[in-house]
């Protein structure tokens, strides 16, 4: 626009000197020349202020695609990173769940041998207790002695014809086999204080008509007393 003026004021001088030159017709074509060359500006003044416009609005619509690129590449980013997290988590679960796996196959593996050692030392248990039961009537022809199985897989042994003063008087002790497959008396009456030295014994020796007898031995000793 400040050239526009500028050409016009430029015009306006080069009219007033062409004036003082020129004559009537010469000042005619040149005044139709100057509407001419003022239509022609005004002409290109409006293209180019239209193609301004358009050139703006082109602008701000670049604008408008660059702020939405950068915000859809911003999400991008951000699902980039949750999927990298996702990816993370997925792989530390994956590797809980294979550990709990291990864990389960090892306490599966763990449970089954102590199955398989209870299980083989109650066919222990039950054999040493069933030759016990066979050996019942020896003990009961020589030593007086009745055994009886009473609660929790327990063997009861009743002395008598130890006391000469009241044969029928029982002495009695209790035998239950432990979780380690031992000998263990639960109970004695009378009390014995040798009890556990023959536990040890047999324990050692494995020898239980022994183990009966020193006991049928400590209960005689303790009624001559």
């Amino acid at each position: 626009e400040d050239e526009i003026i500028l050409f016009e004021r430029e015009m306006k001088e080069f009219w007033t000197k062409l004036k003082s030159i020129y004559g009537t017709e010469q000042i005619s074509q040149t005044l139709a020349l100057k509407d001419s060359c003022k239509e022609s500006i005004k002409v290109l003044s409006e293209k180019w202020s239209k193609k301004l416009k358009e050139g703006d609005r082109m602008i701000d619509k670049i604008q408008e695609y660059s702020d939405e690129i950068l915000q859809q590449s911003r999400r991008i980013s951000e699902n980039q990173e949750h999927l990298t997290e996702v990816r993370c988590n997925l792989n530390q679960e994956e590797k809980q769940k294979k550990d709990l796996t291990d864990s389960i196959q090892e306490l599966k593996e763990e449970l089954m041998k102590k199955k398989e050692i209870i299980a083989s030392k109650n066919k222990a248990t039950k054999e040493r207790l069933e030759r016990l039961c066979k050996s019942k009537e020896l003990f009961e022809e020589r030593l007086g002695l009745v055994i009886r199985r009473i609660h929790n897989e327990q063997l009861q042994f009743i002395f008598r014809h130890i006391d000469h003063k009241d044969p029928d008087k029982p002495y009695v002790f209790t035998l239950a086999i432990n979780e380690q497959g031992d000998y263990e008396v639960t109970s004695c009456t009378p009390p014995l204080d040798c009890i556990a030295e023959f536990e040890r014994k047999v324990r050692e020796t494995n020898n239980f008509s022994a183990f009966v007898a020193n006991i049928r031995k400590a209960f005689t000793a303790l009624s001559h007393k």
